[in-house]
């Protein structure tokens, strides 16, 4: 069972890595599919989120995709926004509105955001060179991101990408290297609150977070491969596909809700090894 969970925790890292999110929106409702009680699975996505973090900055800071004066202030307002969550989530446990509310805010937020990947014109893209650091609209992010987090168990990376790409207008590229700095600090903010008070599976945390530091780095080399649209097209396909998987859970439909949200991450992972294999074949290839 332990390989399993390497296996899954590196194929979450990929995509964490390759879209800048710290894999927790990802992991937080596979777990609650799997049975496991919301406020556990959020504070385990936590843990795992920090692996996936730490690998794909490495990754990225070779890149050279990150803006640190954005980085640094979102990571700070976001860690401030994590202390004002938890109580928020200890609250709706104690109340038993835990397995309703978050299951509702995940289905808002994942709609939301797959609209605003999916339907920008391409005139409107972020990242056209009009990017300018905004302290208002850094606080924002940062602020919603952390809050966000440690209310949903995500990295904060799934809320803040799309807001970085569509409200200060970076590359995709940058967003995700950016985004997975103030996401190592969120993520390890809120897991510190969610160890003090909250039972939770180490052991699980610690082989999902061996295949992340694999995964993470994979993830991240293969944003060289693709242009930024296409990184956003997959985001929110992704964020799509996770949305019915919720909803399939709220319907009793968990079987179907795995097999929705795994089948696209396959497809995912398999389209990301067949471009590799073309990409290397172009780069090996002599010239005419």
């Amino acid at each position: 069972m332990e390989s399993i969970y390497v296996l899954v925790g590196m194929a979450i890292g990929v995509l964490s890595g390759f879209f800048g999110v710290g894999g927790g929106f990802i992991l937080t409702p596979l777990l609650i599919l799997f049975g496991f009680p919301p406020v556990t699975a959020i504070g385990t996505s936590l843990m795992y989120s920090i692996g996936t973090s730490v690998s794909g900055v490495y990754a990225h800071l070779k890149m050279n995709n990150i803006f640190w004066k954005t980085a640094a202030v979102l990571g700070v307002i976001g860690v401030a926004a994590t202390q004002a969550a938890h109580p928020l989530v200890l609250w709706l446990e104690a109340e038993k509105l835990d397995k309703t509310v978050i299951p509702i805010l995940y289905i808002i937020l994942l709609g939301y955001f797959a609209l605003s990947l999916l339907m920008k014109s391409s005139k409107q893209e972020g990242g056209r060179g009009t990017f300018r650091f905004s302290w208002a609209k850094a606080l924002f992010i940062g602020f919603t991101g952390g809050f966000l987090s440690t209310t949903l168990g995500v990295g904060g990376g799934f809320i803040m990408v799309p807001l970085l790409i569509s409200m200060m207008h970076l590359p995709a590229r940058k967003a995700v290297g950016t985004s997975l700095v103030s996401v190592f600090a969120i993520v390890t903010a809120g897991f510190i609150s969610y160890a003090y008070s909250t039972p939770l599976d180490f052991k699980l945390g610690a082989f999902l977070i061996i295949g992340a530091l694999i995964g993470g780095q994979l993830g991240a080399k293969l944003t060289s491969i693709y242009d930024d649209r296409q990184i956003k097209n997959y985001l929110g396909l992704l964020y799509v596909v996770t949305l019915l998987s919720v909803v399939m859970k709220l319907m009793n439909q968990d079987e179907a809700g795995i097999m929705v949200l795994g089948g696209y991450v396959s497809f995912l992972l398999l389209l990301f090894v067949k471009d590799t294999i073309s990409y290397q074949r172009r780069k090996t290839s002599p010239t005419n």
